[in-house]
């Protein structure tokens, strides 16, 4: 029992310091913290696509591992876009800042359709993951037509 309480604590523990994850100790942390991230997002879901477009044979437990990592990492970029690294040199468009509110909103939807993608994925249908997976690389493609140079 006691095990079971210390194992909820660090958790509750690593909750919080992941929340603190926002604090940044330099602009530049927080752009390379979310450049990292969507890099290697960006790794493993073109694995998912290269079996959902025929160009990598399908295999089911290949590619929920592959969305296992990129879940895993989904939460993660959004936190890097702090006020202070909008003039930090990278691919954001200065309207990650000033459509705050719309930049949100297409990261939600990425979000969501990168939970749907990998509920479709863990069901193992390849026509209803290449369904799935066209839907998030749109989400995706918006996101970036949106707000990235």
């Amino acid at each position: 029992m006691k095990l079971r309480l210390s194992i909820a604590c660090a958790a509750a523990l690593l909750a919080v310091a992941g929340a603190a994850q926002a604090q940044f100790q330099k602009p530049d942390d927080a752009v390379k913290y979310r450049q990292g991230a969507l890099f290697v997002m960006g790794q493993h879901f073109s694995r998912v696509g290269a079996m959902a477009t025929g160009r990598a044979p399908f295999d089911a437990a290949v590619a929920q591992e592959n969305m296992a990592v990129v879940m895993a990492l989904a939460q993660l970029p959004w936190v890097g876009f702090t006020p202070d690294t909008q003039n930090v040199r990278s691919r954001a468009k200065p309207n990650v800042w000033t459509e705050k509110a719309k930049f949100d909103e297409a990261g939600q939807n990425t979000l969501r359709s990168l939970t749907a993608l990998n509920n479709t994925v863990k069901a193992g249908d390849l026509d209803a993951i290449r369904r799935a997976f066209q839907e998030t690389a749109a989400s995706c493609k918006a996101c970036h037509d949106n707000f990235r140079d």
